[in-house]
């Protein structure tokens, strides 16, 4: 998964500027205590980021 699919995953789904904003404040234990743009900049794919997030919020499977 792209950096940009991802973003547009999350805009999709929480809307754009929730999206951002979960990404910047958010820390989520999945992702070691970061939050989903320290991860990705850490080097953490995009999916799996992805996919600690969809666990996180209860994203059902079909929008994984």
């Amino acid at each position: 998964m792209r950096h940009t699919v991802f973003r547009r995953r999350m805009a999709e789904e929480f809307g754009r500027v929730r999206a951002e904003m979960l990404a910047q404040d958010h820390v989520m234990s999945a992702l070691g205590g970061r939050t989903v743009n320290e991860a990705l900049e850490a080097g953490v794919p995009p999916k799996e980021v992805w996919l600690a997030v969809c666990e996180t919020f209860e994203v059902p499977w079909e929008r994984r």
